[in-house]
This record gives structure tokens, sequence and C-alpha cells, in this order.
């Protein structure tokens, strides 16, 4: 038994742990400089807003809510996923920062990291706009109400981001499980984080499926290299 938790143990995790622990050991912390300043950052804006003098500062730069106009929502949305929720401890979103943007970081790349995140945070802004479009009575829809909502943190980027990843090296399984847990936090709390987590989701997917279907027609054309996952596929330690 002990044998076969092992083996799915290696064919799960052996790639992705293999990039994360050999960066880690080559340069240490200088692997992950992006995550460290945007631990930093959302420590920043932490402080701020909790301050007198602080709070408007920051919704004027990095709250978004679905009743504000497109123009200034959108640029707000990069800083909104550096701005902690005020109704959940800031550790939540320090930790989520530092593990999951900080393995993206070194099996991705900084830019594509800062991409796919971007991409997933985007996605569940304009998606609170459709479903409050869309009214309660739809499955996709949302209660007029959540237009007021302050719509910030990392957390759809933290999704999005883990399920390519676990595409990326392979993680079926891990992959799979952080969408299922998506679909039943919006089981049992409907509610616009919720949703925000699976508008995530379906846009990293859609970038996924895009990349598959570039992968198979250059396969096709012999031009693809091994996949990780692979017998002859080897980590690459990003910079």
């Amino acid at each position: 038994m002990s044998g076969t938790l092992k083996g799915f143990a290696r064919r799960e995790w052996g790639p992705l742990f293999g990039t994360v622990r050999s960066a880690l050991a080559a340069r240490r912390w200088r692997a992950i400089p992006m995550t460290l300043a945007a631990v930093c950052l959302t420590a920043v804006f932490q402080i701020v807003q909790n301050q007198d003098w602080g709070y408007q500062l920051v919704q004027d730069i990095g709250s978004v809510r679905a009743e504000d106009p497109l123009g200034p929502a959108l640029l707000r949305t990069p800083l909104s996923l550096f701005v902690p929720a005020l109704d959940l401890p800031v550790w939540g979103a320090l930790a989520q920062i530092l593990l999951v943007f900080g393995i993206a970081e070194i099996c991705l790349g900084r830019w594509r990291t800062l991409g796919l995140a971007y991409l997933a945070t985007l996605a569940g802004t304009l998606y609170a706009r459709v479903g409050i479009a869309l009214g309660p009575d739809n499955p996709l829809g949302l209660p007029a109400s959540d237009a007021r909502v302050v719509d910030t943190g990392p957390s759809a980027a933290v999704v999005g981001l883990a399920v390519y990843v676990c595409w990326r090296y392979r993680a079926r399984w891990t992959g799979a499980l952080v969408v299922v847990a998506m679909v039943v936090e919006v089981l049992i709390k409907n509610n616009l984080a919720g949703k925000e987590h699976l508008a995530a989701i379906a846009a990293v997917l859609l970038v996924i499926a895009v990349q598959e279907w570039r992968e198979r027609r250059a396969g096709q054309r012999g031009g693809v290299g091994p996949r990780p996952g692979t017998r002859s596929w080897k980590p690459p330690i990003r910079s």
C-alpha cells in the first residue's frame, strides 16, 4: 500500500517538486523575487488601508466593485489583486501568494505568472458584471446587491495559477481537486467570490485548451519537445 502511495506521489508531484526544489537549492529566495515583491506589496496595502488616512487611498487605486464604471475598474484591477479583503485575515492572502505565486514563478517564469494571475483576476471582475446583469434567477447570475461588494484579493489568481501549473506539470488529480473544491464552495456558499473563482478557472482552462491545440499542431509538424511528466523531460530552472 505504501509503495502504491509513493508511486502515485512520485507521478503526481515528482516533476513539480523537483523543479521547485532545484530552483530554491540553487538560488534560494532569489528564485522568487516577484513573489516576494507581491507579498511585500500586499502587506503594505494591508497596513495602509487600516489607517484613517489610507483607507480611501487604497479604495481609489485598488478596490473594484461591479457598480464602478468599467474604465476605472479595469485600471484598478491589477492592483486589486494585492489588496487584501478587509473581512478576511491578511495572513491567508500572504500565505496564498507566497506558496502559489512562488511555485508558479519558478515553474512558469515571472511574466507568465503575472499574465495568468491578471487574466484570472480580470475574468472574475468581468464575470461579476455579467452575473449581475443576468440576475439571481439565472444559475450563473448574481443578486443586484453584489454590485456594491468590494472585490479584491489574490484568491482568483491563486486558483487560476494552481490549475495551470497542475496542467503544465501533469499533476492531473491535484488540478481536478482544485476545480472540484471550487465547485463545492459555490454549492455550499453561493456568493460572488465563489463564482469568481469558477470564472477564473474557466479563463485558465480556455488558455490551456488553446495551448493544447497549438501543441498538437506543432506535434503534427514534428516540432514539439517532451512535456512535463514524461520520461525524457527535465524540470527547468526559471529566472
